[in-house]
């Protein structure tokens, strides 16, 4: 059996499609993925992907090509030409997959399933209804379930990846901390100035950091690193990215990308959730986690791209003690400062907020695993001493999604 799983959207969307991918590659002799240009570099990444089709989906994103025939008609051939016997849809709860299956059905595809809460005609052979509140992995991997695939034995459905870069030679050999501080939808992140703040509280505290972002961040992780930090703004592909965060003992970062890749490597992460999307359905999966945020903020629920809210307290409010403890809970205890950071200053207080309520924190099983332009980013003082910085690897194509 040939089988085409659909993940239009993000990186970190197509990340959480790992499991069903999985499951539709155990049931099939030959298994391809049809994604989104920024979905590409985590399409080749995940376990049992034959090959990736591309397709720039007009309705997908948030800055969508326009409608042309050219485009569908390639897409309709491509998928024609390799003969698929069926098609699993998947999307996010608040998106529709008839578009794409309309033209799976003009491919030729016999049979396709989907989660559909609109009425399908003959566009699908299963239309399936998700579970309320349903993590989007687990969502993925149900519906790949109700079209009769299974795990192999053994595996336990959480996010993977192929093996990640040999990154040593940009971190170093000393245990360090990410933090990845931007994103594509900056209402998923804290402002670039807490973000350097956070740093330096770490770097106080005794942890070595290590600051990561996509060659569009390279003066935001700039920003941020300050003198505390070591920067790889811009320095990594998307296979590096796992090798850096793969040795993490924690990475820090917002519901974004980097957070789902980082799942899938199996590092605990701290994980910034603006609760404009629920966190029941998108947080780090299957991996020890600790939430940190506001989820009673009064942009809950909005899906807002930009904070709507003066001051974004439902992230800038979480305090670095707050930070300091969730870092704590997951790896033991705190840092101990060593010679270079017991002689350094402190990092400066921080400005008077609203402390964010307690962090939920997650189970935690074993280890094993769009938006307007970018506002510019001043640099943020700090008080620590100039720190390392990495070699330069080229010029990479990883966005964060």
């Amino acid at each position: 059996m040939r089988t085409l799983v659909v993940r239009l959207d993000s990186a970190g969307d197509v990340l959480l499609a790992g499991p069903a991918v999985r499951a539709a590659a155990h049931g099939s002799s030959y298994t391809a993925m049809l994604c989104g240009p920024q979905g590409e570099q985590a399409a080749r990444l995940l376990r049992g992907v034959d090959d990736v089709l591309v397709y720039d989906a007009p309705w997908v994103g948030l800055e969508p090509p326009p409608v042309t025939r050219s485009g569908t008609d390639a897409l309709v051939d491509a998928v024609a030409a390799s003969r698929f016997d069926r098609a699993l849809v998947l999307a996010s709860y608040h998106q529709s997959p008839l578009p794409v299956a309309l033209l799976l059905r003009m491919a030729g595809i016999p049979w396709i399933a989907a989660d559909s809460e609109h009425y399908p005609g003959a566009l699908l052979d299963l239309r399936h209804r998700r579970a309320p509140a349903q993590h989007e992995a687990r969502a993925a991997l149900a519906l790949a379930e109700a079209a009769g695939f299974a795990l192999p034995p053994g595996d336990d459905g959480a996010l993977r990846v192929r093996d990640a870069a040999d990154t040593t030679h940009l971190t170093g050999e000393d245990p360090y901390l990410v933090i990845h501080p931007g994103a594509a939808v900056p209402a998923r992140a804290w402002s670039p100035a807490r973000a350097a703040r956070a740093v330096a509280a770490l770097d106080a505290a005794g942890h070595r950091v290590v600051v990561t972002g996509g060659p569009g961040e390279k003066e935001l992780t700039a920003a941020v690193a300050g003198e505390c930090g070591l920067d790889l703004g811009g320095r990594t592909d998307l296979r590096e990215l796992a090798g850096v965060l793969a040795r993490a003992r924690v990475v820090v970062t917002g519901n974004t990308g980097p957070s789902h890749l980082a799942a899938a490597v199996g590092a605990p992460v701290v994980c910034l959730f603006a609760p404009v999307v629920p966190a029941e359905r998108w947080a780090p999966y299957r991996v020890p986690h600790v939430l940190l945020g506001r989820q009673d903020a009064p942009c809950a629920g909005t899906r807002a791209r930009e904070c709507p809210v003066a001051g974004h307290p439902c992230l800038d409010s979480v305090t670095d003690a707050e930070l300091l403890s969730a870092v704590a809970a997951l790896t033991g205890g705190p840092a101990r400062p060593g010679p270079a950071a017991a002689s350094r200053p402190a990092a400066a207080p921080e400005p008077a907020t609203a402390r964010a309520p307690a962090s939920a924190r997650a189970p935690a099983p074993s280890r094993d695993p769009a938006a307007p332009p970018a506002p510019h980013h001043p640099t943020v003082p700090t008080a620590c001493p100039a720190g390392p910085t990495a070699p330069a690897t080229g010029d990479p194509e990883w966005r964060t999604a």
